[in-house]
């Protein structure tokens, strides 16, 4: 008879050390969407402006030895 009821633990076969904490309404401090919006716009500005940097140190660096 075990086949005709599913077993809604979606857990059980899992070890304890390995299941997800859930909190009341999903899993804590999963980022929400505008979250993740401003950290793809964060870490685009970030790269722009290491790039930048890297840029103008090594045309600085090209004028000092060029003299």
């Amino acid at each position: 008879m075990d086949g005709l009821h599913s077993d809604l633990d979606l857990n059980a076969a899992t070890s304890p050390r390995v299941r997800p904490r859930v909190g009341e309404w999903g899993p804590p401090e999963v980022p929400t969407t505008g979250q993740k919006r401003r950290q793809r716009w964060l870490a685009t500005l970030v790269f722009v402006a290491a790039v930048l940097a890297i840029t103008a140190f090594g045309f600085f660096a090209y004028l000092q030895l060029r003299g």
